[in-house]
């Protein structure tokens, strides 16, 4: 059954406008090319957008002919602003963009773990306003909100999550009460991350991957054929619960430690570079935000020392088993560092046990050597990121996998390469693993990206009521 003449003016309508937020301004001759729309119907839908006021004369372009230069079309950006936030453990960013996406300005603010509720959630609150008004926003139409936890699939809200502070919950319904005419969805954090990587990042050329999410904590999101999977409680991804081998203990429903996340957790990233030796930067602050940095900082330094070493072996050429690895067959004795601390010795001899680690001057060199202390601990780290993957990979064989965060980030190709190696040792199935190309910014990047696909979506329906705002994305 053909459409109804109002069906194809809408999708005509929405045709155009998405080639115009894919390619930027364009002439009504180069939308009929990329629409195969005729001449008059192209007029028409151009007509229509302008009078809708979604569209406008940008400029004007000299072609190839006769008579006056055509006008050159886009979109009205200011038609409608937009807002990410970013909700950390400790602190908020925030961004505030046009229609089109186009970030107008930008902000954090640190929220320390002993701020109460309500101030804390005031503190974010009163962030958004002012990012918008320096972004000379009057109004937000769109609010993505990227956190910590689980999202209820059937409400879209944040579920009560233990470790997690109870001004996260607040900070949802506190914002859409001070902007009521804001539509304000809150999605899981390293779904927004993944979202971020298949449109801007690593991820550009997959359908089908998993991205592993290496910060404060670890986490997973999973993309399959193209669509985000959220799983039957909105949980896919959990991967922090992970029983592993190798740790003191088994996770609970409550606590993931004894999971994979005291495997790949930053604070787990900066105990075992103690334990291999590699120098620690003196005078972090002892937070969460301080032990990230310590975590990312210590796999740059790490990244480094391996890049200078003299004939050192190119990362795809990674010989069977890396000096300092463990072979295979002993994978579950390694994930290691998950062995309780008094029990390090098993760490390669000469590594400095945790707690007795001098501190070190930025830059100074290693009592081991430039390069042994540095290549062992990205082994060690490797050995235990395959346990992780390796699992991901046999369940889902995504074909992909991307390190995230700004621990995945630090680690680039030198840390990819080597769980690529692994799990190329350990499973059948042919995986290759990247590193991110977006680290810690991929939440932000991700909610922005989501917030304007949603107000897209409302606003570029031409001469049709916009739909009441639903609950999640």
């Amino acid at each position: 059954m053909p459409a109804s003449p109002s069906t194809a003016r809408a999708i005509n309508d929405r045709l155009a406008l998405r080639l115009l937020q894919q390619e930027g301004p364009l002439t009504a001759g180069q939308l009929k090319q990329l629409t195969g729309l005729s001449r008059p119907t192209v007029a028409d839908l151009v007509e229509r957008l302008t009078a809708a006021g979604l569209i406008a004369v940008v400029g004007e372009a000299g072609e190839q002919r006769r008579g006056p230069n055509a006008k050159v079309y886009g979109i009205v950006a200011d038609g409608a602003h937009l807002a990410a936030l970013d909700v950390r453990t400790e602190g908020v960013a925030v961004a505030v963009a046009d229609l089109v996406g186009r970030v107008l300005a930008e902000a954090s603010v640190p929220i320390c773990g002993h701020t109460g509720t309500g101030p804390a959630v005031e503190q974010a609150v009163t962030l958004v306003e002012r990012v918008a008004k320096e972004a000379g926003a009057d109004r937000l139409h769109t609010v993505g909100i990227g956190a910590p936890g689980l999202i209820d699939p059937s409400s879209g809200e944040l579920r009560d999550s233990t470790g997690l502070p109870e001004w996260h919950r607040r900070l949802v319904a506190t914002l859409q009460d001070r902007l009521p005419e804001a539509r304000v969805s809150v999605e899981n954090e390293t779904n927004l991350a993944a979202l971020a990587e298949q449109r801007d990042g690593a991820a550009r050329d997959r359908d089908t991957f998993v991205l592993l999410w290496l910060g404060h904590g670890t986490g997973a999101a999973v993309v399959l054929d193209g669509a985000l999977r959220r799983g039957a409680s909105g949980g896919t991804g959990e991967i922090g619960f992970l029983p592993v081998p190798g740790t003191s203990a088994l996770p609970t429903s409550t606590d993931c430690e004894g999971g994979f996340h005291s495997l790949a957790s930053a604070a787990a990233v900066v105990d075992l570079a103690v334990a291999c030796g590699v120098p620690v930067v003196a005078g972090q602050e002892p937070s969460v935000v301080g032990v990230v940095r310590a975590a990312a900082a210590v796999m740059r330094e790490a990244v480094g020392r391996v890049g200078r070493v003299p004939g050192a072996v190119p990362s795809d050429r990674v010989p069977e088993v890396a000096p300092g690895a463990v072979p295979p067959g002993r994978m579950a004795d390694v994930v290691a560092g998950a062995v309780p601390s008094d029990r390090v010795p098993e760490v390669a001899p000469g590594a400095v046990p945790p707690g007795r680690m001098p501190e070190m001057a930025p830059g100074a060199a290693s009592p081991l050597g430039d390069s042994a202390p540095a290549a062992r601990f990205l082994d060690a780290l490797a050995d235990r990121l395959a346990v992780g993957v390796a699992s991901v990979v046999a369940i889902l064989d995504p074909g992909c996998v991307v390190l995230g965060g700004e621990v995945g980030q630090a680690g680039g190709e030198e840390l990819a390469s080597r769980v690529q190696d692994r799990i190329a040792r350990m499973t059948p199935l042919p995986t290759e693993v990247r590193a991110t190309t977006l680290g810690g910014g991929a939440v932000l990047r991700g909610a922005l990206l989501t917030a304007r696909d949603r107000a897209q979506e409302e606003l570029f329906t031409p001469g049709e009521p916009p739909p009441q705002p639903s609950p999640g994305w």
